[in-house]
């Protein structure tokens, strides 16, 4: 009986460090649209969590205007960095946010009540924005690392009691991006 329970116990740890939805992005009811085309053609007021690349902020008297490039989110919430940007949308935030911290290429996903569009330019391009108001955020960081394969002989030279391998082959290196 003490060995199940322990196992329990144990589990539920291990569980609950797998990724998860960050809980500044939970939704205020169930029913929460994830997709952005959805989001563009939806008419009236729904829950909406989507996520992207900072375009622009701007900051009004009582309130901040995000305007945010669209990439598709995972489950736990995080902006897809592999794939193309899908259209841009606005998130007004109540209150001001700095513009240093939500710089332009910052990754960020933002959950809030749909708007009505609004009429905008990106460039001289008129275009049509999907807006919501936010009502919670969360900003990502992109971590790189970098995997080296080294192609080098086995042959070792030895000098004394150390041992090296040569660099005599060749090496490639692969960069890893990952949103944390």
């Amino acid at each position: 009986m003490l060995v199940r329970r322990c196992l329990f116990i144990l589990s539920v740890f291990l569980l609950s460090a797998c990724s998860s939805l960050p809980e500044q992005l939970t939704a205020q009811s169930e029913e929460v649209i994830t997709d952005y085309p959805i989001f563009a053609a939806h008419k009236g007021t729904a829950d909406v969590r989507l996520g992207g690349m900072i375009a622009t902020v701007t900051n009004l008297a009582d309130k901040s205007r995000v305007e945010i490039v669209n990439l598709p989110i995972s489950k736990t919430g995080k902006p897809d960095i592999s794939t193309d940007a899908n259209g841009r949308f606005v998130a007004y935030i109540d209150g001001f946010v700095d513009p240093v911290t939500y710089a332009e290429g910052r990754l960020v996903t933002v959950v809030g009540k749909s708007q009505p569009t609004e009429q905008g330019k990106v460039g001289e391009f008129d275009y049509t924005f999907p807006v919501m108001n936010a009502y919670g955020m969360h900003l990502w960081r992109v971590e790189e690392s970098v995997i080296v394969h080294d192609f080098d002989s086995y042959l070792y030279p030895c000098y004394g009691i150390n041992c090296r391998s040569s660099r005599m082959g060749s090496s490639r290196a692969k960069v890893i991006q990952e949103v944390k």
